[in-house]
């Protein structure tokens, strides 16, 4: 917690507006449309935090990037170096680091830096400690190599991805050990908060088939290993949460209102725009009441 300290006093935190969001790999498209429509109507936040896929594409709110995520999640979601089996035995990751956190924003489909900068709204992204199972949250400041490090790190999913070794630690997909950044951004004194997520509500997750295989794959990361045993209970908690602060109006959540139907690891470009457009659509038939919702006294 000492950065956060530094570059944000919990004092000033009340009256601010806090958002958070979740992950769910391709799921994300949702969040894209979501954003979009936000970044289109002018809806800004001081402070956002994401996790994974959240991470990953909710950066492109700093940058102020509307259509940026689903345009390149679209253009390269059938290339090789994508998601695809070829690439995990090439490099050790299901998506190509280079290609996804170099090529793509320095190249393909330029992340505007000067952009990231310049907005003052502090962006976080949360990854998982492969050893310890803890979570940790970095403050991207300038979108550069650190920033893009932590960005792959807060994605990288256990057992299709290789340890990404920063600040001392070995880093995983954030999800796997908090699935939304809700109480990280209540320890800065966030209690009200804009969510969104990935799943509709009264979605509970449960232990699959391949869970204890899925654990012997990661024995090398003892941490990650350990919460993956643990991650349907806390996502469901979580959950439980997420619901009971919403009936109580701390938080305004923004949800599909029926199951995605797309695989979280989807390379149709076709499905990847449907759920693009199911963000949008929640999006703007809610987009009066989150207006209100971030008018009132916090």
């Amino acid at each position: 917690m000492e950065e956060i300290k530094r570059v944000w006093d919990p004092a000033q935190a009340p009256g601010k507006r806090a958002l958070a969001m979740e992950g769910g790999a391709m799921r994300g498209m949702f969040t894209c449309g979501v954003l979009d429509v936000l970044m289109e109507n002018g809806v800004g936040f001081d402070i956002a935090a994401g996790i994974s896929a959240g991470a990953v594409f909710g950066c492109n709110l700093k940058s102020g990037q509307a259509g940026r995520a689903v345009r390149y999640n679209k253009r390269f979601c059938r290339d090789k170096r994508y998601g695809t089996l070829l690439s995990l035995i090439r490099t050790g990751d299901l998506y190509e680091a280079d290609f996804c956190y170099r090529e793509i924003p320095d190249e393909l489909d330029v992340f505007d830096r000067k952009a990231f900068r310049e907005n003052p709204m502090l962006f976080y992204a949360g990854a998982a400690d492969a050893d310890t199972g803890e979570i940790v949250y970095h403050l991207c400041r300038d979108g550069e190599k650190k920033d893009m490090d932590w960005l792959r790190a807060s994605a990288s999913m256990p057992g299709v991805s290789r340890p990404v070794p920063m600040d001392g630690r070995r880093l995983l997909d954030g999800g796997v050990v908090e699935p939304v950044p809700c109480a990280f951004l209540r320890q800065l004194g966030f209690e009200r908060q804009t969510v969104i997520l990935t799943r509709p509500k009264g979605y509970r997750k449960k232990d699959g088939p391949f869970l204890p295989l899925t654990r012997l794959l990661l024995r090398k990361t003892p941490g990650a290993a350990r919460a993956m045993g643990l991650r349907a209970a806390r996502y469901n908690a979580q959950m439980e949460d997420i619901d009971a602060r919403q009936a109580r109006g701390e938080l305004f959540v923004l949800r599909p209102a029926a199951p995605l139907e797309i695989d979280r690891l989807s390379r149709d470009p076709q499905a990847l725009e449907r759920m693009y457009v199911q963000g949008r659509r929640e999006a703007e038939e809610r987009l009066p009441a989150l207006q209100e919702f971030l008018k009132s006294p916090f």
